[in-house]
């Protein structure tokens, strides 16, 4: 297993578009991901309805988790997006 914890920097948090690019992003890995909260939810980031209940707001601290193939990929790769803000700038 390989985990990493990451602030959400993006002003609106996690709504509609960063919830779709994130679980495009970790679809395109084999390994499972579970993105977890500081309050000790953890959904499948793969889900965009899940990650979506979640509520993330800016400045939440999560943990993204994944275990299998390319567990240390899919993690690094979704960092970065929450690191890039979602591309919204």
């Amino acid at each position: 297993m390989f985990a990493q914890t990451v602030t959400i920097q993006n002003e609106q948090g996690f709504h509609v578009r960063p919830a779709q690019l994130f679980s495009e992003k970790a679809g395109a890995f084999e390994a499972e991901v579970r993105l977890k909260t500081g309050e000790g939810c953890a959904v499948d980031c793969k889900s965009m309805l899940e990650l979506m209940t979640l509520g993330i707001e800016q400045g939440a601290v999560v943990t993204i988790e994944a275990s299998g193939d390319g567990e240390q990929e899919v993690v690094k790769a979704l960092v970065q997006l929450i690191e890039s803000k979602f591309g919204e700038g």
